[in-house]
């Protein structure tokens, strides 16, 4: 790795707001890299904002002793740090969610110290959500950083590779979000990109596991991250004490990838009840394990409006719950591990509302994309096309809702076609 820190996205964000004083809530899935996000933004004050390293004050509630002073005392605490209440200070606070009444702490902390801007960072948003937020309403901005994106996996990889992905990745976010042409008929670097892109589903994006530069290593890493979250976040944090459900569900979920949860199943599967049942995928989902995507609906007497689809935040996390690093090309999941990443940056670059498709009569589509007052259909289809080519599921959802426009992901082929007077493009969907 030539640069110390990987380069995150999240950061032009974190920039743009750094004056003003809403406190930061950066949100994320445990080793996502939220502590280093922290060094890199003071890295940033002191170098471009001139802020005296002195008056940035990097504070971890892992620390027992800063979190029992921090509760003791949160004003006595935060004020020691202080030696010129006229210069503007830059509090630092990871892991917050271990400080007990930690929003309403912030907010009191907030309203008398006005020359400090507070970033918070914290691996469970159940916590961050539904204990600081509440208190915070109006001086608060939320940010999630998720595992690395295919984007910054690549620029850590490849920086030329990195450049021939973000002139076909801009060409793809202008089709989506301003309905602009493009033409591509041979694109010569498929395979350098099916390379990086092979690597990326199987092994996941967490940082330590990326930097890690043998496969053995790569799953040690992400055992380590999948037992530290159980014990950290469920037991220590969350208060839950049967872990075997736990277990027992995320291990059913891995090997029913993308598909819709069946309660009654999966209650029965893992030997309990619906509304605990109910209340385990809440905490897998809020301590960013899994990713539930509602179904999209309008016509309520033929579309489904219950169960969601099911995905997982992290793909290595993943394949290790059903112990299975195989590469792609020999995987008979290949198609739901494909479409589980396509998932996971749609999410990552918030292109907009994210639902799934399916009628009574079992016409479905992947995602549906809520950008405005539009909806753009997205369909996987990870294979080879000679040609431009709809399905019938396809078909029906521009006949019902008459996008202006749609996108399907592909496996090597670049083209397009209309429907009804909607433009669809093709794409390979490295470049989502």
């Amino acid at each position: 790795m030539k640069n110390k820190y990987f380069q995150r996205e999240l950061m032009k964000k974190l920039k743009k707001w750094a004056d003003r004083r809403e406190i930061y809530a950066i949100k994320g899935p445990r080793q996502s890299g939220k502590t280093t996000l922290l060094f890199m933004l003071r890295d940033w004050l002191i170098k471009e904002k001139k802020v005296n390293p002195e008056r940035i004050i990097f504070i971890t509630f892992e620390d027992r002793e800063n979190l029992e002073k921090f509760a003791a005392s949160s004003r006595e605490f935060i004020k020691s740090f202080i030696s010129d209440e006229s210069q503007k200070y830059y509090f630092l606070l990871d892991e917050f969610q271990y400080v007990e009444n930690g929003g309403k702490e912030l907010k009191l902390l907030y309203d008398e110290f006005e020359n400090i801007k507070f970033i918070i960072t914290g691996s469970s948003s159940l916590e961050l959500t539904s204990k600081t937020s509440k208190y915070l309403v109006g001086r608060m901005f939320s940010f999630y950083l998720y595992p690395l994106s295919f984007e910054e996996s690549l620029k850590a990889r490849d920086e030329r590779i990195a450049r021939i992905y973000k002139e076909r990745n801009d060409m793809v976010k202008d089709f989506i979000y301003e309905g602009k042409d493009f033409e591509m008929k041979d694109d010569i670097f498929l395979k350098d990109f099916q390379k990086f892109f092979n690597e990326y589903v199987i092994f996941g994006g967490y940082p330590e596991v990326f930097k890690a530069g043998d496969i053995e290593t790569k799953k040690v890493i992400i055992k380590n991250i999948y037992e530290t979250y159980i014990t950290r976040e469920i037991i220590e944090l969350l208060k839950v004490h049967d872990i075997f459900k736990f277990r027992k569900l995320v291990s059913i979920l891995s090997s029913q990838l993308g598909g819709m949860a069946k309660y009654n199943e999966l209650a029965s599967s893992c030997d309990t009840y619906y509304k605990e049942l109910v209340r385990i995928l809440e905490i897998l989902e809020e301590t960013f394990i899994i990713k539930t995507i509602k179904p999209f609906h309008k016509n309520i007497k033929t579309e489904l409006r219950k169960n969601p689809k099911i995905y997982f935040i992290d793909l290595g996390l993943r394949n290790y719950a059903i112990n299975n690093f195989n590469p792609l090309e020999n995987r008979v999941d290949k198609g739901e591990i494909v479409e589980n990443f396509v998932l996971n940056q749609l999410l990552i670059r918030d292109v907009g509302k994210l639902n799934y498709w399916r009628t009574l009569g079992k016409a479905e589509m992947d995602f549906v994309l809520t950008i405005g007052d539009e909806v753009m259909p997205v369909e996987v289809k990870y294979m080879n096309f000679k040609k431009p080519k709809i399905s019938k599921s396809f078909k029906s959802f521009i006949s019902a809702y008459e996008p202006k426009r749609a996108l399907v992901l592909t496996k090597d082929f670049w083209g397009k076609t209309k429907f009804n007077g909607t433009k669809i493009a093709f794409v390979p969907v490295y470049y989502i």
